[in-house]
């Protein structure tokens, strides 16, 4: 992608400061929010957001309110991005500043998980009931049914596997499926409903969503069930779900819609509060996939949170040959 020289200036400009090359080797890590960089860079908010604001200007980072909440991620694309690229390929990875923010941002992601773990391991037991607190479960998984369809599967593998259900649900057309979770609590009552359900063929492990550690390009069917608002880096997530999407397959994820209800983050430990349609197929289209159907299943009442359903399939190798 080419730009005048006035465009590179302003851009190289709006990089060239050392905090502003620091936040920006932070966010090629993850999308982060205001106060994780104040706490991570050890300076005020209104510095830093004055630091924001020019990346932002210069297209150099995306600035997107989530509820109460800004976060700010890399630029998707554009000649900002790339620059940006290169800059950060060219410093040494033993830089002492960048790797002491690496250390600080880490243990800001340990403090993150920590807390989910522990929410996690509270409310195990009561899982499904708070799940249907946010919409009716039966009419979820209907319009799952209907958009997986009838057919036969290979390899279901489910990625945030949680108490089970999208394995239960799905798993009795599969010739095998695999549940990750990173929750002990969570897997231990996955095994209960997974062995109540007659699943066989169906193994759970301790993984993680970022690297499952599976092959790519291995399952007919691949679901992230109420995973992503939990996550720091949720396309991450998704490309790594794409991954493992064999040729023809599909991947299915179930999220809310964009909301504003601030008690889930502060009760309930989601991150991001729904994720808008624009949002999930730029992901998918950057990881493959071709969007199918993008499914809404808005609350009995005005108030509350609309389910949304995205279905994307990987072409299959005849017509990745044929285009």
């Amino acid at each position: 992608m080419t730009m005048s020289s006035g465009q590179a200036v302003e851009i190289l400009r709006a990089a060239g400061e050392a905090t502003r090359l620091r936040i920006l080797a932070l966010l090629a890590r993850e999308e982060l929010s205001v106060l994780e960089l104040c706490t991570v860079l050890d300076q005020s908010q209104p510095r830093v957001s004055r630091h924001l604001k020019l990346l932002a200007e210069a297209g150099l980072v995306e600035r997107f309110p989530d509820g109460a909440w800004v976060f700010y991620r890399l630029a998707a694309h554009g000649g900002g991005r790339a620059l940006a690229d290169q800059a950060l390929a060219l410093i040494d990875p033993a830089d002492a500043a960048l790797r002491h923010d690496a250390e600080r941002l880490a243990g800001v992601e340990t403090e993150r998980s920590s807390e989910a773990a522990a929410y996690f391991a509270r409310n195990a037991a009561r899982w499904d009931e708070i799940r249907s607190l946010h919409v009716a479960e039966a009419e979820v998984e209907a319009a799952i049914h209907q958009a997986v369809g009838d057919q036969p599967l290979g390899l279901l593998v489910d990625l945030g596997a949680g108490t089970g259900r999208m394995l239960t649900l799905l798993g009795g057309r599969a010739s095998r499926a695999v549940g990750l979770d990173l929750s002990q609590q969570m897997l231990n009552i996955a095994r209960v409903n997974v062995g109540e359900a007659g699943l066989a063929s169906c193994e759970l492990r301790h993984g993680d969503i970022f690297a499952t550690g599976l092959a790519g390009g291995c399952a007919d069917l691949v679901t992230v069930h109420q995973v992503l608002h939990y996550l720091g880096d949720p396309a991450a997530a998704v490309a790594e779900a794409a991954r493992l999407v064999a040729p023809g397959g599909r991947l299915l994820v179930v999220d809310f819609a964009p909301h504003a209800l601030e008690v889930l983050r502060e009760q309930h430990q989601h991150r991001r509060l729904g994720f808008s349609d624009e949002e999930i197929v730029r992901w998918l289209k950057q990881a493959g996939l071709a969007l199918e159907s993008a499914d809404a299943l808005p609350p009995a009442t005005g108030a509350g949170l609309t389910v949304k359903i995205w279905t994307a399939r990987r072409p299959a190798l005849a017509e990745r040959s044929a285009a």
